[in-house]
């Protein structure tokens, strides 16, 4: 009560371990609340919570294929799957997130009416083409897209970056720190990896490298970051009634997509790949 944050918290901020004026820079659920419900009304929120709105919206940013089952209509379904044969698709809930319930298939092993199945049975409202990932980042992990997740924060007509991270998959088909993954920091000038990555699971110590590939993490190069920044200050603004948004792009061989925008992005992953609480930085445009 006296931090406003939620016993989970507790322990994924290390609270056992730090004083009174460290306790009070870090960003709980409570206060993240508050802040993004502030930044992103509820009247304009609704294009960062449904996907598929999102992915309507910021069509000039979005450069795979995908498709919103309207009504139940399964047709469309194999209309989609028929214009990406030979390529995986994503299917998830259209409202879904953290990764929970993403199914990836390959079209080549399994049937049309198969994936229409459990498209069906699971609630699976939205099929996206399988992005592929740049060459250098499935060096560093195949399992899943690794995606650069950025937060923006609108100040009149300029783009303030508050963060750069990278979400690193491991073992996974999805990159989220929820699941089990890793979270680095990046430099936001240059787009290297700052420091050893790291779990939301408080017994797991901070990864160098990657514990599977045995590529280094610290010293990572994202590529195109030069176009990463350009497109992410593009979309912020084009988006400028939200005013605070965690962006999750992927970076692929030919440039950079976008895959959503959080309303609600992760305090976890704002504040703990650089070990440090940031609910200052916030309070900054928040008070202001």
């Amino acid at each position: 009560m006296k931090y406003n944050i939620s016993p989970m918290e507790y322990f994924l901020f290390h609270f056992w371990e730090k004083n009174f004026v460290e306790k009070e820079k870090w960003a709980g659920t409570g206060f993240m609340y508050e802040y993004q419900r502030f930044m992103n009304p509820y009247s304009t929120r609704h294009v960062l919570l449904n996907k598929g709105e999102f992915l309507k919206h910021n069509a000039e940013f979005i450069t795979h294929k995908w498709l919103e089952i309207d009504n139940g209509n399964f047709d469309q379904l194999r209309k989609f799957i028929k214009s990406v044969q030979g390529k995986k698709i994503v299917l998830k809930n259209i409202s879904g997130n953290c990764g929970i319930g993403v199914q990836i298939i390959d079209t080549r092993t399994t049937t049309v009416e198969d994936i229409i199945a459990l498209a069906k049975e699971n609630n699976l409202t939205l099929a996206e083409e399988f992005i592929y990932q740049h060459d250098e980042l499935n060096k560093l992990s195949p399992s899943a897209l690794n995606t650069v997740r950025i937060f923006t924060q609108i100040v009149g007509d300029e783009v303030v970056i508050l963060g750069t991270r990278l979400r690193i998959s491991i073992n996974s088909n999805v990159d989220n720190l929820a699941a089990g993954n890793m979270a680095a920091a990046v430099d936001e000038k240059s787009g290297t990896i700052v420091r050893p990555a790291i779990y939301s699971d408080i017994t797991k110590a901070p990864e160098s490298v990657h514990p599977v590939t045995g590529v280094d993490i610290v010293g990572f190069q994202i590529p195109h970051w030069g176009l990463v920044m350009k497109k992410v200050k593009e979309i912020a603004l084009y988006n400028r009634e939200n005013r605070s948004v965690g962006w999750d792009i992927a970076v692929t061989n030919d440039g950079v997509d976008f895959i959503e925008g959080n309303h609600d992005w992760c305090k976890l992953v704002y504040q703990l790949p650089v070990n440090q609480g940031l609910k200052f930085e916030l309070e900054k445009y928040y008070k202001g």
